[in-house]
Order: structure tokens, then C-alpha cells, then sequence
């Protein structure tokens, strides 16, 4: 007979060869490290100027980043913090080469969400926050499964669950009880109000003192930071659960939200929320904090059927929120019902020669019409292999394949990025 003591005993083995791989997948510092980017990539895939052109302006400005050459002198390589100095000083055509961003405005928010594991949700985020990057955006990334894919992907091996959306969530349970107990008294009554009690084993864990940056980490990207998740993060669903029984008025589902309204507003410029593949506490705090929902579906019938099933039971959820929450909470900016500036369908692991493919993505566009992006992402031989080492396709030097292989990964995300930045600066002005 097996209890839960051998299961525990099955994952610590497994987590100690987990570690291993995923330390030996990175660099032999036992660290992911970005690589650096040649002189063609900047100028015409990342810059988007003619290479003449760029040869030219690092000529005319000797005081302009010159990056690494190589020892035959043919070719120039560059780092990410390079390119976004060159990018700041650089003009084209008179025009500046910084993205563009609506003034006065806070980060837009982007949830990366769907039912079904395998959907791409963790590789399409990767993608797009990488893109951003590339683009000039800054970029933090709350990774809210606990299978910790994306998490994995920027590098962080060791992860405390304290300091993931957990960790964000309990300490706003704290908070927001102690809150609600300082009126003690009912507005219009002038009744005392009875007091809300936490168990001293949670006040004494000592979250409500860790601070807005205690749960940012960054990433060998310098323009991503991340919130990273673990897979000891699992039981949020279980502890968030005992939480509303403590204090049926807490607000669990803008718990994140709440921590995001608190970092400023010109800090980052997008954030992209990894979603678990469910509907629960952790995914329902992302949904509610997000502005746009990315939602990431196979060319299968099968994710076809889990993505349907997926819109019902979220919008069952946000009603049933809206139903019971709606009155209970102070005017701010949690506001319910929860409404989005936009909602995208993106199809993932596309094979244009495939006529399964071609006939679904066909039947996605009858029944979502321009929800769905013009543009699916498909599959290559470099998107396999990016996903097999933990990377996106814009970490692998094309040296390692052939550069058309590469190049054809590339264009696929690089439109996926186009049409999402389109849609998201169209719906920066509506938050």
C-alpha cells in the first residue's frame, strides 16, 4: 500500500534529477545566460534599418556601441543592453527607433490562458515577452502554473514558493483583513463590526512585510523581470480555499491585481501573465488583473473542444464573481464586472501543408470571426528544438542550423509579435 509519504518520496527523487537537467540545460555556470546578437540580426530583423545604413551610423559615431568583433573582422556581435543603447541614440529616417508607448499610461497586461496543457500558453509567452524585448519594451512576466514552464525557461532553477503568486496572494489576505478590521465600526450603524481572524501560522510566516520587489526577480534578459513560480506553489488552490473560509469578504480573485496597481506605472511597459491550464484561484487572479486575454489553441478537434469549454466555464466564473462580489468591496480600481479591451484566439503548431490544420483554422474563424489572429504560429524543426532546450527561438544562435530553418521560425513568431503589439497598442488608450 502507498500513501502520500511515498509520493513525496517519488517527487523529492525526481526533483533532485529535475534540478540537474534543468542546471546542465543552461550554461556551465549552472546559469542561462543571453546570447549576443550579430550585426544583420540588429540592423535588419531587431532595428529594422538596411545593414549599409548601419554600418554607416557606426562609422559617422565612434561613441556608439561597436560590439564584439570577431577575429577574421567580418562580423560585429552585440548584447541586448547594446542594442537598446543604440536604439535610444540611433534615428531612422529622423525617426526615433524607440517603440511606441501611450503617455501617461500604466503597463498593458496580457493573459496567456486556455484549459488545455500543450496549447503553447508557456511557449507563446516566452515568445512574445522576448519579442517585446527585442522591440524595445520592458517587460515583467508573472508566471502563475505551477509546472513553472516559463519560469524554468528564463532560468531560474530555485524558486521559493513564498515569493510566487502564493506568496503575493496570502500577504494580500493579510492585508486586506487588516484592512477591513480597522473600520470597526459600520458606516451608517455605527455598529461595531465583528473582527476577522487569520491563525498566527500564517500572520507569522512574515509576508505582509515583504515588499513589491521581494517578488520580482530578474532574468538574463536585462529588460524582463519575472514573478517565477515552483512547483511547490501547487497547493495555492488548496490554501487559497482555506483563505476565503477565514475571511469570506476578502476579494481573492484581484489579489494580484491589486499588487500590480501598487508598482508604477512607467516601470515596465507590458506584462504577460503564463496562465495554469484550469480555472482556479491562480488563473482566476490573472484573468481579473489582465486587460487582454491571448488565448493560445492547437489544430486539433480536441483543443478546439477543451478552448470552447474553456470560454464557457471562465464566463461562468467572472459572472458568478460579479453576482457575488459586486457590492461587497470599496470603489477603486477593482471594479467588477470584469471586462477586457480584447479577446484573441491564437493557433499554435500550424502546418500550412496540413489539411486538418487549414479546415480547423478555417472553423475557429466561422465561429470567432476577427477574434482570431490573422496570423497562426507554425511548426518547424527550430521550434521544436527551442522548446527542447528551454529556449525561445530568439536565444538560438542560427549558427546551430541551417540560417533558412532558423529564419522561417523566426518570421513565424516575429508576425505573431506584430499582429499581438498591434492589437495591444490599440487597446492601451481603452484602459
Amino acid at each position: 500500500m502507498y500513501t502520500h509519504t511515498d509520493l513525496a518520496r517519488l517527487q523529492s527523487q525526481s526533483l533532485k534529477m529535475q534540478g540537474w537537467i534543468r542546471q546542465h540545460t543552461f550554461s556551465p555556470e549552472n546559469s542561462k545566460q543571453l546570447r549576443r546578437f550579430s550585426s544583420w540580426e540588429v540592423a535588419e530583423l531587431i532595428l529594422k534599418i538596411n545593414q549599409s545604413t548601419f554600418r554607416g551610423k557606426l562609422a559617422a559615431d565612434p561613441s556608439l556601441p561597436g560590439g564584439e568583433v570577431e577575429e577574421d573582422g567580418r562580423q560585429r556581435w552585440f548584447s541586448l543592453e547594446e542594442i537598446n543603447e543604440l536604439r535610444r541614440r540611433m534615428k531612422a529616417n529622423r525617426k526615433s527607433l524607440m517603440p511606441p508607448r501611450p503617455p501617461g499610461k500604466r503597463a498593458f497586461r496580457a493573459a496567456v490562458a486556455n484549459f488545455k496543457g500543450g496549447a503553447g500558453k508557456s511557449t507563446v509567452a516566452l515568445h512574445l515577452a522576448h519579442a517585446a524585448a527585442l522591440d524595445g519594451y520592458r517587460v515583467l512576466v508573472v508566471d502563475f502554473d505551477p509546472q513553472a514552464t516559463l519560469s524554468h525557461s528564463m532560468g531560474l532553477t530555485d524558486v521559493s514558493e513564498d515569493y510566487t503568486v502564493w506568496g503575493i496572494m496570502a500577504r494580500d489576505l493579510i492585508r486586506e483583513t487588516d484592512r477591513m478590521n480597522s473600520a470597526v465600526t459600520g458606516a451608517a450603524s455605527g455598529t461595531a463590526l465583528p473582527e476577522r481572524k487569520l491563525p498566527a501560522s500564517l500572520r507569522d510566516m512574515g509576508l505582509d512585510e515583504l515588499r513589491h520587489a521581494d517578488f520580482i526577480q530578474k532574468t538574463c534578459w536585462s529588460t524582463i523581470d519575472i514573478v517565477p513560480s515552483c512547483a511547490n506553489a501547487a497547493f495555492v488552490e488548496f490554501a487559497s480555499a482555506q483563505y476565503r473560509h477565514l475571511n469570506p469578504e476578502w476579494t481573492f480573485f484581484a489579489a494580484v491585481s491589486r499588487y500590480l496597481d501598487g508598482i508604477a506605472d512607467d516601470d515596465y511597459d507590458l506584462i504577460l501573465f503564463d496562465c495554469p491550464p484550469a480555472i482556479g484561484y491562480q488563473s482566476m487572479n490573472a484573468v481579473f488583473a489582465a486587460d487582454m486575454l491571448y488565448i493560445p489553441s492547437g489544430p486539433g478537434y480536441w483543443e478546439y473542444d477543451s478552448t470552447t469549454s474553456f470560454i464557457g466555464q471562465l464566463s461562468e466564473a467572472l459572472e458568478d464573481l460579479a453576482a457575488g462580489f459586486g457590492s461587497t468591496f470599496p470603489a477603486g480600481k477593482v471594479s467588477l464586472p470584469k471586462s477586457f479591451v480584447d479577446i484573441r484566439f491564437l493557433m499554435t503548431r500550424y502546418e500550412p501543408g496540413n489539411d486538418l490544420h487549414r479546415a480547423m483554422l478555417e472553423a475557429f474563424r466561422k465561429v470567432f470571426g476577427d477574434h482570431v489572429t490573422t496570423h497562426p504560429v507554425e511548426m518547424t524543426r527550430a521550434v521544436e528544438q527551442s522548446g527542447r532546450f528551454l529556449s525561445s527561438v530568439y536565444e538560438i544562435d542560427y549558427r546551430n542550423m541551417t540560417r533558412e530553418t532558423w529564419r522561417r521560425a523566426r518570421a513565424s513568431f516575429d508576425r505573431a509579435y506584430e499582429e499581438f503589439r498591434g492589437t495591444v497598442l490599440a487597446g492601451w488608450d481603452k484602459i
